[in-house]
């Protein structure tokens, strides 16, 4: 008999504060496996600090955060341990540590893990430069002589060191050109087809949801407002809604003038 699914992620009833400031006021959001979720939502609305509970980085002041059926208090130090490697994170900016080049960049969480010998975290390594589309070269790199593009994938790699089953996005897309970014996209949504990731990413780039994301949460007035597929979110009747998708309506009623 199969055991029956566990969602990687649940949240219910979270609320955070920072000072008398309320960011979240009772967030209620489930994510089923494979997933590819797209968080939206206005400046300031704690996008990035739900992610940051999620991984564990914070806590919110009241309120669960499930990863995986579990709270992160739960287990053994082993067990916590082990549902830790069971996610990867991918922050806005990459957050390379800048006197690693690539190679020890995307070594680190496997030498962090310990038990494996060198010559098993060079394999890895090597097998998620090909995951991500960078060269065997490029692990030699520096940080500071990567592109905006090749700091996103030696980033990705990273988080993908430990085969992790869920993975975390902040503005995957965030300073990239059009190309790079829509390059990224479909590197990201060839990587969910292909290891069966759940996708959780924050994004406040309309083209790059439309492509990637198969749900959209809607972040709004410290709740989660609405979840449902992006053609559904874009029918909201809220200020946030349609002043987020205005740019792709204008696109989309545009006609060039040929004659």
């Amino acid at each position: 008999m199969s055991l029956p699914l566990v969602n990687p992620v649940e949240l219910t009833g979270v609320k955070t504060r920072f000072g008398r400031q309320i960011v979240h006021d009772g967030i209620d959001l489930c994510v089923p496996p494979g997933d590819l979720l797209a968080i939206i939502g206005g400046s300031g609305e704690g996008k990035t600090t739900l992610l940051r509970h999620i991984a564990g980085l914070s806590a919110p002041n009241a309120g669960t955060v499930r990863l995986f059926g579990e709270t992160y208090n739960e287990g053994s130090y082993r067990e916590r341990r082990l549902r830790r490697q069971r996610f990867g994170m991918l922050f806005q900016h990459g957050a390379l540590f800048s006197a690693f080049n690539v190679y020890d960049n995307i070594a680190f969480p496997l030498r962090e893990l310990g038990g494996l010998h060198e010559d098993e975290i060079r394999d890895i390594v090597m097998s998620r430069l090909a995951l991500v589309e960078l060269e065997a070269q490029q692990a030699w790199l520096m940080p500071a002589e990567l592109s905006g593009g090749m700091v996103k994938r030696a980033a990705l790699a990273r988080a993908l060191a430990l085969e992790p089953e869920l993975l975390l996005l902040d503005e995957p897309t965030a300073g990239l050109d059009p190309e790079r970014s829509a390059g990224f996209v479909r590197l990201v949504r060839s990587l969910h087809d292909s290891l069966g990731l759940t996708v959780i990413f924050v994004t406040h780039d309309v083209d790059s949801l439309q492509a990637l994301a198969s749900r959209v949460a809607v972040l709004a007035d410290r709740r989660i407002l609405a979840i449902d597929s992006t053609e559904e979110i874009m029918c909201m009747d809220h200020p946030f809604v349609e002043t987020f998708f205005r740019s792709l309506t204008a696109r989309e009623q545009f006609v060039t003038p040929w004659r």
